[in-house]
């Protein structure tokens, strides 16, 4: 299964979202891929009744780890739950870097995920500083050791992960194809050998950083990756539909 997750960040009105769905609607995908759309949260309802009878899912962009209280500006899992949503977005670089979320907090979100039968994308990433001190792997093997504190062997085979290297996010720079290989195997032999030590287990592990349709093949040809998150060229449905049907898709 390949996954092609649309990050819409904070765009899109309502108008702009159904026309984006729309251009969806009536189009046959290949059977062996999954579109997710990540829309504000003030969409999520509309969209969750506008996708029906499509092969788009859902996913919200980030929530907090509690079902409810004085958390004023929070959105909890029961809220996303109750907009048919079945995925979300955990650990961003941009809720780390411009909001200040820390690896603990992170924890607890995918925890409370599982708990509200959630499937979380969890984003870990280095900066361009780290990259250049040569402390990629260091940085990573961090935020998944503690990302994955709290979760069962169950739940960290279900979590789906996706790296994006900070300095390539919003940048159009892209990390090189021998650079994401190398990060994706480092991954999942990381996660191989620290959870599942009788044997190899398989994770799905995501690519994102200036995707676009001129360099999706070029990616999806990467050995262990098994789809991509796209931010900006994921705000055109034309774009977005050349990136899934990068190899051509059934019509």
């Amino acid at each position: 299964m390949k996954y092609f997750i649309a990050n819409w960040k904070m765009h899109k009105t309502y108008t702009e979202a159904i026309s984006f769905i729309e251009f969806f609607k009536g189009k046959n995908f290949n059977s062996d891929i999954t579109i997710i759309i990540a829309p504000p949260f003030t969409l999520l309802w509309p969209l969750s009744k506008h996708i029906e009878g499509t092969k788009l899912k859902l996913s919200a962009q980030n929530m907090y780890f509690e079902e409810k209280g004085a958390f004023t500006g929070e959105v909890s899992p029961i809220h996303l739950k109750d907009c048919g949503v079945e995925y979300v977005i955990i650990g961003h670089s941009e809720r780390r870097n411009i909001f200040k979320e820390d690896d603990e907090l992170i924890s607890k979100k995918l925890k409370s995920a599982f708990t509200h039968n959630l499937i979380p994308i969890f984003c870990i990433g280095e900066t361009l500083e780290q990259r250049q001190k040569g402390v990629t792997f260091h940085v990573l093997a961090n935020q998944l050791k503690v990302g994955f504190s709290l979760l069962s062997k169950e739940e960290i085979t279900n979590t789906i992960i996706a790296y994006e290297p900070v300095w390539a996010i919003g940048t159009g720079i892209n990390a090189t194809p021998k650079q994401v290989e190398e990060v994706h195997l480092f991954i999942q032999n990381y996660i191989s050998k620290n959870y599942f030590q009788k044997g190899h287990v398989d994770v799905k592990i995501l690519y994102g950083g200036s995707v676009n349709h001129t360099n999706i093949y070029e990616l999806m040809e990467i050995k262990k990756i098994d789809g991509v998150l796209v931010g900006g060229a994921s705000l055109n449905a034309d774009v977005f539909e050349k990136i899934i049907c990068y190899k051509g898709c059934s019509k």
